[in-house]
């Protein structure tokens, strides 16, 4: 019997994706589904809805299962990690820190699925992530759920790696935007963010295996002539705009210890307390830990404890605002 035919690999996108000679894109990961509804565990529901029907970009909402409250509750606008290239606002273990994080901060939350690479190249999924906070600010008044429990007085971006990333050009664009004057965004929270640069810095230097994984990856999603110098991953490259222009009034930065993007987003944090924008921003680095942990175990200790450093750091903020 004739052995089978062995797949003819083009890319190799370690150890994310695989595209085939044929084109086929082989995802190795994120491609789990699991259902909105309630969670029993957190006694939190979610919804999913289609909220830009041209591209298709869809947003799973999620809100505590209790009354329409008294006061309106935060809202927080979340952006899934993946490298751009995969998972999904279904993915059952961002689904489970989600409830969780709705659960512990008592908010709402529109978590946005903006398009993937290779199939939508960057900046498809910052294009898609804007048009969901104008839909917020425009459409998600009108939303039931959102007109009966948000306060979009009370607004935050959160996103961990790539969401990150989102979150900070976001925040950028907002400043001269009318949806900058619809939505008053209050904070941003940075899980691990995916920032980065042709020139290795700390940890980078040594591990030069895990540097060249991480060029790999942008110069996949992002094959611009800038490579990994591109404004979009390297906040402080020649034409970035300046982080002065970050429109809002705190950000929170968390890093991990054993994570390689960690000294971009202890950079991050530097530069942004010593440049000329006028708001707050704090970081706490989790021991012993690598990139996104807490999505891989939402159930563990120092997971816990993340999620309820953000639930502490959007309340916190929320009730400094009069």
């Amino acid at each position: 019997m004739a052995a089978d035919n062995p797949v003819e690999v083009s890319i190799d996108v370690f150890p994310y994706l695989r595209v085939l000679k044929d084109g086929t894109v082989q995802r190795l990961g994120g491609t789990e589904v699991a259902p909105a509804g309630l969670d029993p565990e957190t006694n939190v529901l979610s919804k999913d809805i289609v909220i830009i029907p041209e591209t298709g970009v869809s947003a799973r909402l999620y809100r505590p299962n209790s009354p329409k409250p008294e006061k309106k509750l935060p809202l927080v606008v979340y952006f899934h990690g993946g490298a751009f290239i995969i998972s999904s606002i279904a993915d059952p273990k961002y689904h489970a820190s989600l409830n969780n994080l709705v659960a512990e901060a008592g908010i709402v939350l529109v978590s946005v699925n903006y398009r993937l690479a290779p199939e939508h190249p960057l900046p498809a999924a910052y294009e898609d992530s804007w048009a969901a906070l104008q839909w917020v600010a425009l459409h998600g008044k009108h939303e039931a759920w959102l007109k009966e429990y948000a306060d979009f007085g009370r607004v935050f971006l959160v996103g961990d790696s790539a969401g990150s990333s989102i979150s900070h050009h976001l925040a950028l664009r907002l400043k001269k935007s009318d949806v900058g004057r619809d939505l008053k965004v209050l904070g941003i929270g940075m899980i691990n963010p995916y920032f980065w640069g042709s020139d290795p810095i700390g940890v980078e230097v040594t591990d030069q295996f895990r540097k060249k994984i991480v060029d790999n990856w942008w110069m996949f999603v992002c094959p611009s002539d800038k490579g990994c110098d591109d404004p979009f991953i390297n906040p402080f490259a020649d034409g970035a705009p300046s982080l002065a222009g970050l429109a809002c009034d705190e950000v929170l930065v968390i890093v991990a210890e054993k994570d390689i993007l960690k000294d971009r987003g202890r950079l991050y944090y530097g530069r942004l307390v010593n440049s000329e924008w006028p708001g707050k921003a704090e970081i706490m680095e989790i021991e012993g830990e690598d990139h996104v942990f807490h999505i891989f175990d939402p159930s563990s200790q120092k997971a816990k404890s993340l999620i309820n450093r953000l639930a502490s750091f959007i309340n916190e903020v929320n009730a400094a605002v009069v």
